[in-house]
This record gives C-alpha cells, structure tokens and sequence, in this order.
C-alpha cells in the first residue's frame, strides 16, 4: 500500500520529468536552438571549381616612399621612409633637405643602409625633407617631401585632418583614393555606436565621408535611416577593387526614399544591398543583393551582424566579401568586380555543410593563405572557409570574441590561431591550433567564463614566440562578481606554459613603437589630468606621452616599418608617429598580405591589432 502510494504520489512528477525531457530534446533537435560546438576537421561537402578571377598578376597597391617627418621631445627632427618589397638588395638613401630658397642640400655623408631613418639634429624653420634611393652606385628619383607639424608640446603628428563638423567619427578606413601612393581617409560618422545586443533607437543617421592625405574633403553619403547606428549594421571597407589603382569603398546600403523602420525604430523589412562607391566622388558603381534576413538567425540582434571582407581567392584578385551571421546561420557571398559590376564568384551557407556549420563566427575576419596553395583562405572564426567557399574545416569551440592568426611560434612549421571564446568550456575557452588543419595545439585546460577580451604579441624577450593572453568579461555570471577590480586574466607562451599573474594592462591598442621587436601598448596617462593617451612597454615604462584623442586605428601607414597611431578629437582625425630612431629596417607592413587584410577590415567590428603572416618578435 505504501509502494502504491508512492507511485500514485510521484507518478505526475515523473511524467512531468518525462515530459520535460522530450521537450529539451525536441528542442535541442530544432536546428533553430541547437548548438553545434564540435570539431569538424574533415568537412564532407560538394565541390566548388576554383576561383579564376580577372587578374593576370596579383594586384598590389603602388606606395610611395611614405616621408615622414616628426618632432622628437629634444626638438630635433626624425625623419623616415618607406623600404618597399620590390626594391633591389643593398638599396641604400640619401637625404635631403630643402628651406626658403627650394636649394637641395644632402644631410647625410654616406649613404643609408642600416636604417630607414635620419635624425636632423639642426632643423630648420618650414624646411622640406626628401630621400633619393642609391643602388649600384647611382641615385633615383626624389621622393615626395615631408615637413613637420609644429604641435604643441612637441607631440610626434604627421596627419590633421579637419572634419566636416565637431563629431567624433566611428569608424577610420584607410586606402589609396587617388592613386598617389599616399593612404587617404573614409570616415563613419557620428560616433556612439551600438551593438545589436544592447541596441538603442538611433537619433541620427551614419554619413560617409572622404577625405585626401593632406586633408582634401571629397564627398559625404548619407547611409539614410535604414542603416541604424550600429557597429554591425554597417560595415565598410577601401579597398582596390578593379586594379586601377584607386581604391573603392563597399558598403551595406538600404533605400534612403523610404523609411522602414517599425515604431520602436528597428528595421526588419525592406531590401539591403551591398554597395560599390567610387573613391574621389562617392558615386554608386554597382550594387548587389545582401544576403537576405531569415528565421535561421533567431532573433533581431542575430539577424544583424554584418561583416565585409576582401580576400584574394585565386592569389592574384582582390574579392570582396559579404557576410551575415555570428551566433547561428552564417552565410558569405563572394564577388570580383569586373566590367564595372560585381560577379558572385560562389555563396558559403554553413547549412550546406556536412555536418552543419553555425555559430561559429567572430567579430572579426582574416583573409590569408593557410594551406599554402596560393590562394587565400577566410577565418570566420572558429570556422574556415577554402578559397573556393568550402569549409576548409572548424575547430568546433563556438563563437570566439577575438581570434588572431599569425606566426605565434616560430618554433613550428607554419601559422597558428589563437582563440579567446565567449562560449563557456570546460578546457578550451583560450586554446591555439594549427591554422593549416585546425589541429589543437594546446588549452587552457580549465574552466572559462565568457573570455572577451584576447591578444597576441611579444612582450617578454625571455620567452620564445608570440605570448598570448586573454581576459574574462567580469559581466559573465553573477555569481563570479569578486575580481577585486579586474576579471581574470591568462597569458600564455607560445608554447602553452601559462604565465603567472600576467596583469595586462590593455587588449585592444598594441602597436610597434619603439625600435625593439617587442610589441608596446596605448593606453590612459594616469600621469595626467587631461584625457590623453600614452604609448608605454608591457612593464609600465613610459615613452610617448601627450597623445590627443580615442584610437581609431594602428597601422604602419607611413614612415618606417614602425605604426602609427591614429586617434579622433572632436572634428579631427590626428596621425602620431614614433619619434625613436629605429636601429634596423624592414619592408613596409602593409605590404603583407595578412596585415594589410587585417587593417581593411578594422573599419567595423571589434577593435583588434592587425598581425603579419610572418613572425615578428624578439628572435
């Protein structure tokens, strides 16, 4: 009786329990919910043939020498140059300074070979700086001339651009729009973007806006009310599309005679486009369908995450792609532009995978030859698309914030990826495989929770290879609240030998500065009242301060092989460049493949250092 009690007690529990079980299993059978964290190393898939874009040889932009002349803090002048991936072995310069009476005088006594710097320790007042290269003896062509910014507090500027208003922009690309070797300007403005995860009404709308090395405004597009101000809903690149050498701006578009926004202001109807826009004019060239929204993607802040790239699918054309979807469906389209229109060279939907690819995606794209074929693959994140758009394979970790490819450990053959996951795990939210396979190389090992912060770089010259370290989001879980100020932190060797109590002070502004090999950081000045920014080492010692502004981005846009700084004041694009003499040379960074990739794509998304496919640290 009391057996038959029991059961007549619990039997509801029990069918309840029943009943709960089904419905999650239901539900994790719903391709709609399920998760799909698994490896998947050797995809089966149809065979696409590959890409034969319009391209004879690869195209290349066309630099020039990149004069740069800045201010040092003791008032004499640093002057640097361009070492170009086509100049012959043993190229050597000349300097030469000009002042008011146009006369030419050479500064140095022999020529130039160690470096490609000069310091000027007797400046002249409004003088001219230009390089001649010597080879076999004989001297080329002048170079195109610098002369100093006279900044206040003898900052190192070598860029002011006067914006159109006091905005401050969101969003800085960077190519050549005219074709004279110089680096120009798009900008996204206003700034206060938005993620989709936490998204607002927008009270303005997006505008493009170029402008010249020299300051030169060209043209503004209003992206119109269809395109929120978020840091997803409109992506941008410049790039060189049709090898002429002009760069073009592509950029996600939506009608702008029609509002189609619902009454809370969110926009889930009306047609999306991805736009070609002349560099000097802003005038539409072509258009083409965005991938379309869908029910795949879940809610609005899934069905928003947009992505641009370019890449190089046969080795020799520059591709754009078009991409949407992170967390569930992902999908890319990939286009040549020839004859003055975009030609889809192939369509990548991850439910086309056998087994199925989703939510696997970052916040950020590489483009860059991994299986050594010559053609470059695309990093999703924690998938990897073949050039001709299969999956090459995924590591299967789920969506990572920050992903970095690059030579991390010179010690073995080829790059790696290293991965800081959002996705909660058990050992692998900080992890590095093999980029050419996915290989798993080495874990953490342990329990994570929402990594959101990651980084890639030499800061400690006693450990072999890149360090990688990343950061905790101190927002994860509630019930991990006591961090005593800072989220947990890991740093790794390349290796995977954990470093203890890394205490890294930044993620996200790591630039070469100085004239070691050892990557330094911009961050807060303490040491100020004012909001300003200091380039310092890992360990806190200090070498530029002063600098103006919020980093929009770092790349070697001038110069020498060292990177500058850009940062936006309000109505003001400001370029800083390092006043320490460099002690050896190297070919332009840009020049890259995988760095010049990186910096095109820092136009949207997540703020991250760009990376060489080559290693570059302390041997």
């Amino acid at each position: 009786m009391k057996l038959k009690t029991l059961s007549a007690k619990w039997f509801p529990v029990s069918l309840g329990l029943l009943i709960l079980g089904l419905t999650t299993h239901l539900r994790a059978q719903d391709p709609r919910e399920r998760v799909y964290n698994y490896p998947i190393l050797k995809p089966s898939h149809a065979e696409k043939p590959a890409v034969q874009g319009w391209a004879k040889q690869r195209v290349a932009e066309k630099l020039n020498r990149g004069m740069s002349a800045v201010l040092a803090p003791d008032g004499s002048v640093h002057l640097s140059w361009r070492l170009l991936h086509d100049d012959p072995e043993g190229i050597a310069f000349n300097v030469y300074r000009s002042a008011g009476n146009g006369k030419a005088v050479k500064l140095n006594r022999k020529p130039l070979l160690t470096t490609t710097g000069f310091v000027d320790t007797r400046p002249l007042q409004a003088a001219e700086y230009r390089v001649r290269p010597v080879a076999g003896g004989l001297e080329g062509e002048f170079s195109e001339a610098a002369s100093v910014i006279r900044a206040e507090n003898r900052l190192p500027l070598v860029r002011q651009i006067r914006l159109q208003g006091d905005y401050l922009p969101d969003r800085i690309g960077v190519g050549d729009l005219n074709g004279d070797g110089e680096y120009d300007y798009v900008v996204k403005q206003p700034g206060g973007q938005v993620d989709p995860g936490v998204w607002r009404k927008s009270t303005d709308t997006f505008k493009l806006e170029a402008y010249l090395s020299d300051g030169t405004f060209l043209w503004q597009k209003d992206l119109g009310w269809n395109i929120e101000l978020g840091i997803w809903y409109s992506p941008f690149v410049v790039f060189d599309f049709n090898g002429d050498g002009k760069a073009e701006i592509a950029v996600k578009t939506a009608p702008v005679d029609r509002d189609f926004r619902d009454e809370n202001g969110r926009v889930f109807d009306g047609p999306e486009y991805c736009s070609l826009l002349d560099g000097m004019t802003g005038e539409e060239l072509t258009r083409v369908e965005w991938p379309a929204r869908t029910l795949r993607l879940g809610d609005y802040n899934r069905n928003s995450r947009h992505q641009l790239g370019v890449a190089y699918l046969d080795g020799k054309t520059p591709c754009l792609l078009v991409c949407r979807g992170t967390y569930r469906m992902m999908q890319v389209d990939a286009y040549q532009f020839t004859n003055n229109t975009l030609e889809r060279l192939w369509r990548w939907d991850g439910d086309e995978e056998n087994p199925v690819v989703r939510s696997q995606g970052a916040h950020s794209l590489h483009s860059v030859d991994l299986d050594e074929d010559g053609r470059d693959e695309i990093v999703l994140g924690s998938a990897v698309l073949d050039d001709n758009g299969t999956l090459l394979y995924s590591v299967g970790v789920g969506h990572p914030d920050k992903c970095f490819v690059t030579d991390i450990d010179p010690n073995r053959p080829g790059m790696e990826i290293f991965y800081a996951n959002e996705v909660w795990h058990d050992s692998l939210g900080v992890c590095m495989v093999e980029a050419k396979t996915g290989k798993m190389i080495w874990n953490i090992g342990r329990h994570t929770q929402h990594v959101g912060e990651g980084m890639v770089a030499d800061i400690d010259p006693d450990l072999p290879g890149l360090e990688c370290f990343a950061q905790e989001s101190g927002k994860a879980d509630p019930q991990r609240q006591n961090y005593g100020g800072r989220s947990p932190q890991y740093a790794f060797s390349a290796a995977g030998k954990e470093i203890p109590h890394p205490d890294i002070p930044d993620f996200r502004n790591w630039l070469f500065w100085d004239a070691d090999l050892l990557r330094e950081y911009a961050g807060g000045n303490r040491e100020s009242s004012q909001r300003t920014l200091a380039v310092k080492k890992y360990k806190g010692e200090l070498l530029t301060a002063g600098i103006e502004g919020s980093v929009r981005m770092i790349a070697d846009l001038t110069g020498d092989w060292r990177e500058e700084l850009v940062t936006v004041i309000p109505g003001e694009i400001r370029v800083y460049a390092t006043p320490v003499p460099a002690t050896d040379r190297r070919v332009c960074l840009m020049q890259d493949p995988l760095y010049r990739s990186d910096v095109a794509h820092r136009s949207m998304g997540y703020d991250q250092s760009p990376v060489t496919t080559y290693y570059l640290g302390v041997k």
